[in-house]
């Protein structure tokens, strides 16, 4: 029976390289994944994964207003779909929450999204709001504080390193711009 997952953390804990090991694993055996990936995010250029550690794959896009489960329906009508892999899943909307349910339990086929719980201010993104809220299994990634610590929030920091209280929600970047710290450096805003 097909699930909804949803695999969650802080920055820069490996979440992208476990989606892209899942995707291989998959194409390991013959079989036939389908990857999203957020259009906000083109650093490596637009429909473009890559790891921290190097790994990479070509993906679809979404945006908001994207039809993920009308995408997957047309493509399972062509070539059956496998699996569906969605990394920056903090990027979806509500309604798109819904249509990954939908490719699970109306076409059986298992959903595997990873993606960032909290901005830099420690809010919820829309995605992992509903993810959280209606996925069928919640799995934590961890990584550390400088601390030592499991840290679970992110700190933004601005070109000089100064931490950012103030922005909008979406900026896209990697350690250039954030640092993952425990619950405690996140409120005391100390990054070492």
């Amino acid at each position: 029976m097909a699930k909804l997952y949803f695999n969650y953390s802080s920055m820069n804990a490996g979440k992208s390289t476990m989606l892209l090991q899942s995707n291989h694993n998959y194409l390991e055996r013959g079989m036939k994944p389908q990857i999203y990936t957020s259009d906000l995010d083109n650093r490596y250029g637009s429909g473009e994964i890559v790891s921290r550690i190097g790994l990479k794959a070509k993906s679809n896009t979404f945006n908001t207003k994207t039809d993920i489960y009308k995408d997957i329906l047309n493509k399972n009508n062509n070539d059956p779909v496998d699996c569906v892999l969605v990394d920056e899943a903090q990027f979806l909307t509500e309604s798109q929450v819904e249509q990954l349910g939908r490719i699970v339990d109306e076409l059986n086929i298992p959903v595997l999204a990873f993606g960032i719980r909290t901005d830099f201010q420690g809010k919820l993104f829309e995605g992992s709001k509903f993810l959280l809220a209606w996925a069928d299994n919640l799995k934590e990634i961890k990584t550390v504080c400088h601390c030592g610590r499991k840290a679970t929030m992110v700190l933004r920091v601005d070109d000089e390193g100064n931490i950012m209280a103030d922005g909008s929600q979406i900026e896209i970047g990697g350690e250039e711009r954030y640092v993952s710290v425990c619950r405690k450096h996140f409120k005391e805003k100390k990054i070492a």
